[in-house]
């Protein structure tokens, strides 16, 4: 039975591709810091699809976490067929001089360290199998820079980055790695950046049709079952409204 972990699975992006995957058929590996959503996400896989499920409750921000309780697993969960690094988040949105130092560290230690520390863990399971396929959820935030944008933008464009590089580095294992990068995505994404304010996070996608996180899923899902031999590197995703993280057309 294939295996797949996704981070950050208690809601977005994260549950959605639990869900997929499961749907598919493949047990799945689940973390999040809330306890409580990723016991209710557990059991909703379980009682759906019949699969097997892991739920892993820790901090990714939290490198002794990670290594205790991602590294403690049993043996025959270690078979990990893909990697999802889906757990990030956008904080605060200031001019750079007027920033919260606190938002930065968030999105710097749960968008690079976190997914860099859950990788750290997983690549040698994968290395000693020569099989496996990473995916890390960056944005068009990666691909260019928007006003206010600053340290999130920055982070996503690390992520874009570690990316190049672990293709690079695991090329002779034989290890897939691709880059997914959502465009103006509606799920919590906005109300977390703006902190519960509910007026700011919708007015994100005012005029626009954003994609949904089940788009984002469905995406992740199709790069995986290419053939052996195919491996897409780097994909950005958008809306139709949407050309890239500066442009939207809302109309």
């Amino acid at each position: 039975m294939a295996i797949v972990l996704v981070t950050g699975a208690t809601a977005g992006f994260g549950q959605a591709c639990a869900t997929t995957f499961a749907a598919k058929g493949y047990d799945v590996i689940i973390t999040g810091r809330r306890k409580e959503r990723l016991e209710e996400v557990s059991t909703q896989l379980t009682q759906e699809f019949g699969v097997n499920v892991l739920a892993l409750h820790f901090d990714v921000r939290n490198q002794d976490e990670v290594n205790t309780v991602l590294g403690g697993i049993p043996e025959e969960w270690r078979r990990i067929d893909v990697l999802v690094n889906n757990a990030g988040l956008a904080a605060g949105l200031d001019p750079i001089d007027q920033g919260n130092t606190e938002d930065w560290d968030a999105m710097i230690d749960t968008n690079i360290k976190g997914l860099l520390y859950v990788s750290h863990v997983v690549m040698p399971w994968m290395r000693s199998r020569t099989s496996g396929h990473i995916i890390n959820i960056g944005s068009t935030a990666a691909k260019i820079v928007y006003a206010k944008g600053n340290v999130y933008c920055a982070t996503k464009a690390a992520v874009d980055a570690i990316t190049q590089g672990m293709r690079i580095d695991l090329l002779p294992y034989r290890i897939k790695v691709t880059a997914v990068h959502p465009g103006a995505a509606e799920t919590e994404f906005s109300m977390v950046r703006f902190k519960g304010n509910e007026d700011k996070a919708k007015a994100v996608y005012e005029g626009l049709i954003a994609l949904s996180a089940q788009d984002v899923a469905d995406v992740v899902y199709y790069c995986t079952t290419l053939p052996p031999h195919v491996c897409i590197n780097d994909l950005v995703m958008t809306p139709i409204q949407q050309a890239n993280a500066y442009y939207t057309d809302r109309k």
